[in-house]
């Protein structure tokens, strides 16, 4: 039978005791400086295994915290301290474990406060370190009863240990709480994307605050260290009517839909944070977030060089609207094998998920794999699908301006088509039809009218170069006779010339593309394509 020598919790007479060896060593330092360290360990980084280590060097022997069965939560050991045959410190002893679990269910049996244990050379001291039935214990296993004051020692950190496990357990059970609100919200801002949004607004209904219509998006680029700061001061600063979402794909940015009367201007809204730059979009409705967000992005390439690092796009308008009836007949007739196509396979991914595809590799080209959270071999199997359904080239600039413009166009309210409204045949031959109209013509000046005003000579060159090469640096610069990093410099200045990003995703390499053929078919016959 073990023998059971305390039931109540350690006392001054455990500290002065003496085997029949003589008096044992006391566990160096007094009870002040021991409580001292322990709410110094208790306050700092992985608090319970730090206390419970500084524990087992002190009394020199395995020493863990048990639950009311006997199973060990943490355990420290320190080497050479243990029973023969034991493990890595941490590790349950194959000696300590029986006599631990013995130890618990005694205390959970007599309720006990404290018991101590004697068998085959080891000594075991167990506390209780919580009230009610299923009450955790704090065990001290080793040869013999170990130095005199260990008792007291283990009854003055019992609690302590308990609570900073269960402050661990907290903070644990919070950050899978952050992470789950932060993946809702990350996939209210992916259904806004492509334009789902009646999920959108079920989920963020729950979650709070509703979605806004209409709608001003902003990118924040900010010091990535600093997003979750960034995000509750500007969720502060602007009475929580923005929906905030880090970024699924640039660790840097924050994306922020917000009510389109919050104005867009420094002088009307709080002032971003000073390490931030920030691109606000137009308002646009809330089934065109996708198209918010790229006219954000675009006005965050000219935000990072003006004063105040804040700019609100003012581009020149998008081309889908102005394409009318004909254009979203367009668009309907070219998208058609991929909006009703059918997998063979229920498992196969089916026109929404082939479309949202499409629609994030456009977007963010190899980095849709951690916006859609899929590997790369399963975007590129999609991708091959897409071509194959949509007859187009997406590995070439045309075929993929072509998607982006048929995507955009599906965005765009339809109006009743009046009588005489034209049909455009699907393909590239009817988008040559659509760019060849004097709405067109216009927008396209005005968006490439800032190369030829205000851009260097070279400026125009380049960028159709760079067009010309599928907006791949490398074989334009070859073209060019200049080194990549030299035409990479001059387009990191057209950016700023047109308010739009062209080497980071969103580009505006797709509307450019647009505009320069546009361009092309006005020209009278004889006169250069280019401007």
């Amino acid at each position: 039978m073990p023998e059971l020598t305390e039931r109540r919790p350690p006392s001054e007479g455990d500290d002065a005791g003496s085997g029949p060896a003589g008096p044992r060593p006391a566990v160096p330092g007094d009870r002040a400086e021991h409580l001292l360290a322990m709410h110094r360990l208790a306050v700092g980084p992985d608090a319970t295994a730090a206390l419970l280590g500084w524990l087992a060097r002190r009394g020199g022997r395995w020493t863990a915290l048990l639950d009311a069965d006997g199973a060990v939560l943490r355990a420290a050991a320190p080497a050479g301290a243990v029973p023969a045959g034991a493990p890595p410190a941490g590790g349950v002893p194959e000696a300590a474990a029986g006599l631990a679990a013995e130890g618990a269910a005694l205390l959970r049996a007599q309720g006990a406060g404290s018991a101590r244990i004697d068998r085959a050379g080891l000594t075991g001291w167990f506390v209780a370190a919580g009230s009610g039935p299923a009450r955790p214990v704090l065990a001290a296993i080793g040869p013999g009863a170990g130095p005199a004051g260990l008792p007291r020692l283990l009854a003055d950190a019992a609690r302590l240990v308990e609570l900073c496990r269960q402050v661990e357990a907290a903070a644990r059970d919070r950050e899978r709480s952050e992470r789950a609100d932060a993946g809702s919200r990350e996939a209210v801002l992916h259904l806004l994307m492509i334009g789902e949004l009646p999920a959108a607004h079920r989920i963020a209904a729950a979650l709070g605050p509703e979605l806004p219509d209409p709608v001003r998006v902003r990118v924040v680029e900010g010091p990535v260290g600093r997003r979750a700061e960034i995000a509750v001061e500007w969720a502060a600063a602007t009475g929580d009517r923005s929906w905030i979402v880090p970024c699924p794909v640039n660790h840097g940015h924050l994306i922020a839909v917000s009510p389109a009367d919050l104005a867009p201007t420094a002088g009307g809204e709080p002032a971003g944070p000073a390490d931030c730059a920030i691109g606000v979009s137009g308002a646009v409705p809330l089934r065109e977030t996708a198209l918010g967000y790229e006219q954000a992005f675009h006005a965050l390439a000219a935000a990072r060089s003006v004063p105040g690092r804040q700019v609100v796009f003012d581009g020149h308008g998008d081309l889908a609207p102005l394409l009318g009836p004909a254009g979203a007949g367009w668009a309907r007739q070219l998208l058609r094998p991929l909006t009703e196509y059918a997998p063979v396979r229920r498992a196969d991914p089916g026109a929404a998920e082939l479309s949202g595809t499409l629609s994030s590799w456009l977007a963010f080209g190899t980095a849709a794999v951690r916006h859609l959270k899929v590997h790369r071999n399963t975007l590129a199997a999609r991708l091959d699908r897409v071509q194959d359904l949509l007859g187009l080239d997406l590995e070439r600039l045309p075929g993929q301006a072509t998607a982006s413009l048929a995507l955009r166009l599906r965005a765009v309210p339809v109006l009743p088509a009046g009588p005489a409204a034209p049909v455009v045949p699907a393909g590239p031959a009817g988008l040559e039809l659509l760019l060849a109209t004097p709405a067109t013509a216009h927008w396209a000046e005005a968006l490439l009218r800032p190369l030829h005003v205000a851009g260097p000579p070279t400026a125009a060159a380049s960028v159709r170069a760079w067009l010309a090469q599928d907006a791949r640096v490398a074989p334009a610069a070859a073209v060019l006779g200049i080194s990549a990093p030299a035409l990479r410099k001059r387009l990191l200045r057209i950016e700023e010339l047109l308010q739009r990003s062209l080497l980071e995703s969103p580009s505006a390499k797709y509307d450019l593309w647009l505009a320069e053929r546009a361009g092309a078919l006005a020209e009278r016959p004889g006169r250069a394509a280019g401007r």
